[in-house]
């Protein structure tokens, strides 16, 4: 598989005369976290005019809501996308039916970003500092551009070596932050892996998160749906695994991405089936 094998598309034009659904990543996608990219958000509308049926699909750790509010603050049109689903929003659902009918509170040690506490508003859980004493937790996001992977370790170890189960909200192992790539919420699923504990991914590219795609949006054929992202771990890897076409964006994570490391992506997880320079029309 090299990249010349890939069309490269100028656009999302092209894609939207071939597919009726679209699962749309958002960050690295439509914005960088301090604003749209430049076309992305007429794109969008362009294809809610077009009517095609969008779905906003992320592996942020923070819930749908939360999410929907950050893309209008950042200028993208209310009812310019049909659906969103985050991870966070999908693990809130998993935690609220299995604590239905609970005699009493779980103790959790929430790890999140800039205090952000919507993964567990409104579940009986009880948050607590310490793995010592924690009966769940909920990794929900990184600071990795505050601390190092050694105050992770120093955080969860107790809890890995009681064996305490760790949802990982935030299967994305790279993120960017104005100070450049820093390992994410995903890496320290992995450290808490190589340290002993039990690990349950939530989001892409696990298969969970695109079943709850699928229903929201009504099981279309998965033939007219169509995964576009800048992850080829995460969106390109979920979709195909899923039975969907999918389109890789040049943008976020893979501009700091080497062709050469691209390529190999390809070989080793996934290659999309178009290429795009960026999310626009």
């Amino acid at each position: 598989m090299t990249q010349a094998t890939i069309p490269v598309l100028a656009g999302m034009r092209e894609l939207s005369a071939r597919f009726d659904v679209f699962i749309l990543d958002q960050f690295g996608l439509l914005h960088d976290g301090t604003a749209p990219y430049p076309g992305a958000v007429e794109a969008l509308q362009r294809l809610q005019q077009a009517g095609k049926t969008v779905l906003l699909l992320s592996n942020s750790g923070k819930r749908s809501a939360p999410n929907e509010e950050r893309l209008v603050k950042l200028g993208f049109l209310p009812g310019s996308w049909s659906h969103f689903l985050s991870s966070g929003e999908l693990a809130w659902e998993m935690l609220e039916h299995t604590l239905v009918g609970r005699s009493g509170p779980l103790r959790c040690l929430l790890i999140a970003r800039d205090g952000d506490r919507s993964a567990v508003s409104g579940l009986p859980l009880v948050l607590t500092e310490s793995g010592a004493d924690a009966d769940i937790v909920l990794l929900s996001a990184s600071e990795g551009d505050r601390f190092d992977l050694g105050h992770y370790r120093r955080l969860l170890a107790q809890a890995a070596a009681r064996g305490i189960e760790c949802l990982c909200t935030n299967p994305d192992k790279i993120m960017l932050t104005a100070a450049g790539p820093r390992f994410g919420a995903g890496r320290i699923a992995e450290l808490y892996a190589e340290l002993g504990g039990p690990v349950r991914w939530i989001g892409k590219p696990f298969p969970e998160i695109y079943s709850r795609a699928m229903d929201m949006l009504g099981r279309p054929d998965p033939a007219r749906v169509i995964c576009i992202g800048d992850s080829i771990e995460h969106d390109i890897a979920g979709g195909r695994a899923a039975g969907m076409a999918t389109a890789l964006a040049v943008t976020g994570i893979q501009e700091t991405t080497s062709a050469a490391d691209r390529v190999r992506q390809f070989e080793e997880l996934a290659a999309p089936d178009f290429l795009l320079p960026a999310f626009r029309w």
